[in-house]
């Protein structure tokens, strides 16, 4: 598993928007991943106080649950989000970097179960929580 999250294939995961908004792979275990990114003004959702825009936390949240998933079943599947339920414990600051660590806590034949919790360095004090099914659409 471990080769299937350093290589090539994961390298084509995090490209596009993923590398625009730059996630990185921070660690991962049999059934969770965790990614993360540093701090843009560009992500910002004012510039004025510089506090991120929701959009990018979206975005690494989904991919973390993703990967999560191919963690658990130890290869990457074609899928779509079914649903992402994300609830906003408070805002992301400006300045720090966000991490996503999400578990993949069941699969079926069809669709996989993730949680995940968003965070700014302390994962005890989240800036999200969310809970998200993927339907596989190929083998």
């Amino acid at each position: 598993m471990t080769e299937l999250l350093d290589s090539s294939s994961l390298k084509r995961l995090m490209a596009g928007h993923a590398g625009e908004i730059g996630l990185r792979r921070v660690d991962h275990g049999d059934d969770w991943a965790e990614l993360a990114f540093d701090y843009d003004p560009r992500l910002a959702m004012n510039a004025a106080n510089g506090v991120l825009a929701s959009g990018p936390i979206i975005s690494l949240i989904d991919s973390a649950s993703g990967l999560a998933i191919a963690a658990k079943i130890k290869t990457v599947r074609p899928m779509a989000t079914l649903d992402l339920r994300i609830d906003y414990v408070r805002a992301a600051p400006p300045g720090r970097a966000i991490t996503a660590r999400a578990t993949c806590y069941k699969v079926t034949r069809s669709v996989a179960f993730v949680r995940c919790v968003a965070h700014d360095g302390d994962p005890a004090d989240p800036i999200a929580h969310s809970l998200a099914t993927f339907f596989f659409t190929g083998d």
